[in-house]
């Protein structure tokens, strides 16, 4: 039964990936709930399946069994089109590698999820780039992402992510590419802006700082989830 509480409610989730002759169980019957507007830090060890869980809930891969519910929306049982359709919309991804297009400015990269979803007034473009200038890059604004520093293409990253006002971010290590300082720089702006769209986060991370900074705190391991209580 979906929570009447949660945002995200996840049940019974599994997914498994064929290894040569083997089968490698990656969880088997998860379970999880999270709540509208939470910052939600996920942690573990490397290939314990964290990114194979944004995967999931981003309606880029499908489980094997199992159901992902997003804002009263059985995701799992979407069609491929209608899954995209879903994401394009209503999720925002935010990578360690930024993937901005390269052949595309940083306003028309910053700009693109507006025109995706049919978006791009005039005043939603206008706020956008009224973004632009609060991170420091409205200069820079005709420029190719080839010609910007690590902290500024992540920081671009972070406002395409949210410049539609998604339901959820889905967060793969994006601080994880950059040097501390730039790195918190980045992370105090994806929290500054978590707070104005009130936006649903999860973050896979390896950093404590960052753990010590979310709602709540997921540990994944061995194809189960714990919950970290201060």
């Amino acid at each position: 039964m979906v929570s009447p509480t949660s945002f995200i409610t996840i049940q019974n989730l599994s997914k498994h990936y064929a290894e040569g002759d083997q089968q490698r169980h990656i969880f088997t019957s998860l379970h999880l709930d999270i709540g509208r507007g939470e910052f939600v830090a996920l942690l573990g060890q490397s290939g314990c399946g964290k990114s194979t869980l944004l995967n999931l809930l981003g309606g880029i891969d499908l489980p094997d069994a199992g159901q992902i519910h997003i804002a009263g929306q059985r995701v799992t049982a979407l069609s491929e089109v209608e899954r995209t359709r879903f994401r394009r919309r209503h999720i925002g991804f935010v990578f360690q590698f930024f993937n901005l297009i390269p052949t595309l400015t940083v306003e028309e990269n910053l700009l693109l999820p507006l025109e995706l979803n049919g978006l791009a007034t005039a005043e939603r473009r206008d706020r956008a780039l009224e973004l632009l200038d609060r991170v420091g890059l409205s200069d820079r604004r005709r420029s190719f992402p080839e010609r910007l520093s690590g902290g500024e293409q992540q920081r671009l990253a972070i406002l395409r992510a949210l410049v539609h006002e998604p339901w959820l971010l889905l967060a793969d290590e994006p601080t994880g590419n950059l040097d501390t300082t730039t790195g918190e720089r980045v992370l105090e702006l994806l929290l500054s802006l978590h707070r104005q769209v009130e936006t649903t986060v999860v973050m896979v991370t390896h950093s404590q700082d960052i753990a010590r900074r979310a709602d709540r705190v997921l540990v994944m391991d061995a194809g189960h989830i714990r919950e970290i209580t201060a």
